[in-house]
């Protein structure tokens, strides 16, 4: 045909060549997926390493800490922070945080807890330390209307005082010259005083703190040939003002300490003889969470109760003791007697019988 001729000028046609190419199995490893996956090996195997020279170049201590860092913990859902659990309160996902720890927007950190940074609880000891105070002035206001009320009871109001130390609320039952709280030389407690003892125990069982009985006397020392002082007469007392307690109705599990403590925390440091140093002291523990409030008051003898008992110990005075114990009061002299037959002054009895020997 005409018009399949090539003309003159016009080059001969190129042949067209079609190349078919399969694919085999073999020719994936051609491709770039094994570097990513070795990379991430690798990049193990540095964190790998990393770990293991700082476990053997830190302290015990340190390893401690970089433990606590890294353990889970539990994220309290904090107020006005991002995510309320209100209706229609929460935020965007594009919000920013308002975490403590955040570092800002899309951080997404976590809140470590203020126990794993080693800091105290001191809010929470502050407020029981303010639910055992409202107590404790609870107890005193009950107990002094309850005596106040009672005519029976109304002159003892001023054997009873309250003390907040550092154990507790102390209530002390104070001896005056005309109330004892037992028996002389007995833990045999009064009828007076099982009446007062009887009004404490309903006031304090309305509370759970701890009972602490701790039992004082005077400084005036028994009698020679006698079994009992004043150790175990505290130690005694103690023990029966805890069991009239708890014939009272004041569950065992709540007496802390029972002790006697004879005359070494004497009320008027000054006179270890006075009468109010022989008391009863019912103390109301503070509770386990709250913190001890920073009273000047010591547990310890002051110093003027110190040198009382430096005085009343001293060893000169105890063959004077003596002398008195074995002397009966039938021999000595009275205060300002004067003997008739005394021989002028100057002269001794002893040199008027050596006169006479010779």
């Amino acid at each position: 045909m005409a018009g399949n001729k090539r003309q003159v000028n016009e080059p001969e046609p190129r042949p067209i060549i079609v190349k078919k190419i399969i694919v085999d199995g073999h020719g994936g490893h051609h491709g770039g997926a094994w570097k990513v996956a070795y990379a991430d090996f690798v990049t193990a195997m540095m964190a790998f390493f990393l770990l293991m020279w700082l476990l053997g170049a830190t302290t015990e201590k340190q390893r401690k800490g970089l433990a606590d860092y890294f353990t889970p913990t539990l994220v309290e859902l904090k107020e006005g922070s991002a995510g309320s659990n209100g209706l229609l309160g929460g935020d965007s996902m594009e919000g920013k945080e308002n975490y403590p720890t955040s570092g800002g927007q899309g951080n997404l950190s976590i809140t470590i807890p203020k126990e794993v940074r080693g800091q105290d609880k001191s809010k929470d000891r502050a407020k029981a330390r303010d639910k055992d105070m409202a107590q404790f002035q609870s107890v005193k206001a009950k107990l002094e209307a309850k005596l106040a009320n009672d005519p029976a009871l109304r002159k003892m109001l001023k054997n009873v005082r309250f003390t907040e130390t550092r154990e507790g609320l102390r209530i002390d039952l104070i001896d005056e010259a005309d109330f004892a709280m037992f028996g002389m030389g007995t833990d045999r407690l009064l009828p007076q005083a099982r009446a007062l003892v009887a009004e404490v125990a309903k006031v304090i069982s309305g509370v759970p703190n701890d009972v602490i009985v701790r039992g004082h006397t005077d400084g005036l020392p028994y009698t020679s040939g006698r079994s009992m002082n004043n150790w175990m007469l505290s130690s005694s007392r103690a023990e029966a003002t805890r069991k009239a307690f708890a014939d009272l109705g004041i569950p065992n599990a709540r007496f802390a300490k029972i002790e006697g403590v004879a005359d070494r925390e004497p009320f008027i440091p000054g006179d270890l003889y006075d009468p109010r140093n022989r008391r009863m002291s019912v103390i109301l523990a503070w509770s386990a969470g709250a913190v001890m409030p920073d009273i000047d008051e010591a547990e310890e003898p002051s110093p003027e109760g110190k040198a009382a008992i430096a005085r009343r110990d001293a060893p000169a005075k105890l063959p004077a003791q003596n002398i008195a114990q074995y002397d009966m009061g039938s021999t000595a002299l009275p205060t300002g007697a004067s003997i008739i037959n005394a021989p002028p002054s100057g002269v001794s009895s002893g040199k008027q019988g050596a006169k006479k020997a010779h």
